[in-house]
């Protein structure tokens, strides 16, 4: 017999959701879960091949300030979606985050961000992008509050960073070294 869900309580509903799910387990037993949902997101690595830097944005996570005190976080744009295309809204997100008009997206993969706890799936990708597509400061959206501030950074720099394991957003660690592996070239300092 599979694990089923025997049933999915809510108990907070939101821009996320939050559920305790009673499991039955292949022996029969009855555990609890909690779940969070809130769907599925996108995140790019904006690179620059010709002058080998990377396009990232800072800002605040109150998880982050609430759970370590730091004032903000350096990223690849990211963001939730809103519609039914990974790559339309992976798009938009770096449009509006850090000011960038992308050409094509070269798929990753796609990964559970934290499977222990929620449905989130997060579709990675990396991008090129050249000076002339700087259409903007980006910032983000200004009745989400994101104040973001776009940053170019070196790739050496991020490998750097990387390896002394101070590239502390997951998601970020992942296409940096991702790119790595596809483009050492662009690496070397």
């Amino acid at each position: 017999m599979p694990y089923s869900i025997l049933a999915l309580q809510p108990r907070h509903q939101g821009w996320s959701s939050l559920y305790v799910a009673r499991v039955q387990t292949p022996r029969g037993d009855e555990i609890r879960r909690e779940v969070e949902s809130h769907g599925d997101a996108v995140a790019v690595l904006p690179y620059d091949p010709g002058r080998r830097v990377a396009m990232l944005g800072r800002q605040l996570r109150t998880p982050v300030l609430h759970a370590s005190g730091q004032q903000d976080l350096l990223e690849c744009p990211a963001g939730l979606l809103d519609g039914a295309d990974p790559e339309e809204d992976a798009r938009r997100e770096v449009a509006e985050e850090v000011g960038l008009r992308l050409r094509g997206l070269e798929k990753v993969s796609t990964v559970w961000s934290m499977p222990g706890l929620s449905t989130e799936r997060m579709h990675l990708f990396l991008a090129e992008y050249r000076q002339a597509d700087i259409e903007g400061e980006g910032g983000g959206l200004a009745e989400e509050h994101e104040q973001i501030e776009a940053t170019e950074l070196p790739l050496a720099e991020l490998a750097r960073m990387a390896d002394a394991g101070t590239l502390d957003d997951s998601k970020t660690l992942i296409l940096v070294q991702t790119l790595r592996l596809r483009r050492p070239d662009l690496f070397a300092a």
